[in-house]
């Protein structure tokens, strides 16, 4: 049945983050219904182009006032929402809802707000000794009835715009770039030592020969600066660094770590940010629990040292930092080396690039492989990964059995020479994070693989992988051997895989 709900967000940027999955839970549970987001002015950016998301209403900063909650009220009451669905825990979020006369209001009950709610869902310690992202789950599942086996990971939606923009102010830089993030807004706890992020960055430069970046607020521009006095001068001088500190607005923010190929950073709003734009992370954690707050998916490395003061939770710590002295310079530097990317990798789609697209593949006889197909090892003996990527909502049409595209995908892999074949089962109105042309799949690959997708290929036949080779920083070669003849994303137009190969080749593999 199609509603109108109101969604009460949370305050802070890690928060936010970890609230997307509960959020892609509730469009699931309610796929016919319009979504508007309750949404402070400081993390709106998070959510800005979630195609979960029909509205964004800002929770302003006059609706703080003695009459504020009276005036809100007023506001969402003539929208006629029909439901409120509290992520937040304040008590000032289920009184917004009752007095806008929201007929259903669910929520924690807890911070003396039970009476406000009329689906009140119990809550205890123990439900803040699991970690957030399943937190808000819980709550959304206790009215979908939804499990906790029904988790996605919280993933941030850009623009090719803004990634094209991005990617153009860092375009002097020599990649790998390594973006840092020193600071904490919770508090000096929560911060590993600037000259030890220094002694790293130094380290990183020498080593890979490529660049940093340091990312902040406005008040932790001076840690920023203290790590830049801390690096040597020639360090300082080779144009291997911009310090992006107090410079940037949220929404560039994200979009400034996404283009990173690494990332560092201690317990934080940017942490968070990271995993949910897919750049590998090292994560630093000290007075916090990574079994709370960690980051989420595959390849992300948590450094935290063995003290017993830790996790205490304080904003400022009264045992000299041991957790934080406890994380060494080597440790760290050792794991984003495992995470520096290293190999080049041919992303190829399947059907209508490597094998005739016949309308949703179903049947063993109904696959014919293209004749070309065999000179792509020519690519494998020049180092290239070969990596499938295919987008296959034939199953959750009900048309393709995902058994079968199992065993296609791994025909291809042992028949000939993939390296790997990651598909979407999705329906495209789900949205989610894994169809081209967003970037779940590539990323996945990236993090088994160590791969650098900005020396990288993607071959395929429809506009949808060109622009998956625009958001990734690859380059997009259009075959005409399936639906479409041209795309204006792509890097190079041909007729077949053979071209494709030869271009590869030429174009200095």
């Amino acid at each position: 049945m199609s509603q109108d709900i109101l969604i009460r967000s949370v305050n802070w940027i890690g928060d936010a983050v970890m609230t997307i999955p509960a959020i892609r839970a509730i469009k699931k549970g309610f796929p016919d219904s319009r979504l508007s987001l309750l949404v402070k002015p400081s993390v709106k950016d998070i959510f800005k182009g979630n195609p979960d998301i029909d509205e964004l209403i800002l929770y302003e900063d006059h609706h703080r006032s003695f009459s504020g909650p009276l005036r809100l009220a007023s506001e969402l009451r003539k929208k006629g929402f029909s439901m409120a669905i509290l992520l937040q825990n304040a008590f000032d979020a289920a009184l917004v809802a009752f007095l806008a006369r929201i007929p259903e209001r669910v929520g924690y009950k807890r911070d003396g707000r039970g009476l406000l709610l009329t689906g009140p869902v119990q809550y205890n310690n123990e439900d803040r000794r699991i970690h957030h992202i399943e937190y808000y789950l819980n709550l959304v599942h206790s009215l979908t009835g939804g499990n906790q086996d029904d988790i996605f990971e919280p993933y941030i939606f850009l623009s090719l715009e803004e990634r094209l923009s991005m990617r153009n102010l860092l375009g002097e830089l020599k990649r790998p770039i390594l973006g840092i993030n020193p600071g904490a807004t919770y508090g000096s706890a929560k911060r590993w030592l600037p000259e030890r992020f220094a002694e790293v960055a130094g380290w990183f430069i020498k080593d890979t020969g490529g660049s940093i970046i340091i990312t902040g607020s406005k008040g932790e521009r001076t840690i920023a600066e203290e790590i830049i006095k801390k690096l040597a001068p020639e360090i300082r001088l080779s144009g291997h660094m911009k310090n992006f500190a107090g410079a940037t607005s949220l929404r560039e923010l994200i979009n400034l770590i996404s283009e990173c190929d690494l990332y560092l950073s201690n317990d934080s709003g940017p942490m968070h940010v990271a995993y949910a734009v897919g750049t590998p992370l090292v994560a630093l954690f000290g007075s916090t629990d990574p079994g709370l707050t960690g980051p989420r998916g595959e390849g992300n490395i948590i450094l935290k040292a063995d003290v017993d003061c830790s996790p205490c939770f304080k904003r400022v710590c009264d045992n000299d930092m041991a957790c934080m002295y406890g994380i060494n310079s080597e440790d760290v530097f050792l794991s984003l080396k495992k995470l520096v990317p290293s190999k080049r990798a041919v992303f190829f789609d399947r059907d209508g690039t490597i094998c005739e697209d016949v309308n949703y593949l179903n049947d063993w006889n109904r696959l014919r492989v293209f004749d070309a197909l065999d000179c792509i090892r020519l690519l494998k003996d020049r180092g290239f990964l070969l990596i499938g990527v295919s987008n296959q909502s034939g199953i959750s049409r009900g048309i393709v059995n995902e058994d079968f595209v199992r065993a296609v995908n791994s025909y291809f892999i042992e028949r000939y020479g993939f390296d790997d074949f990651y598909y979407c089962p999705h329906h495209p109105d789900e949205h989610c994070s894994c169809r081209k042309p967003e970037l779940g799949m590539v990323h996945r690959a990236r993090v088994k693989h160590n791969i650098d997708l900005k020396g990288s290929y993607v071959i395929g036949d429809k506009s949808d992988d060109m622009l998956l080779a625009q958001a990734c920083g690859a380059k997009g070669i259009l075959v005409k051997t399936g639906k479409e003849r041209s795309s204006p994303y792509a890097t190079k137009i041909v007729e077949n895989l053979k071209e494709a190969v030869n271009f590869i080749i030429s174009d200095g593999a």
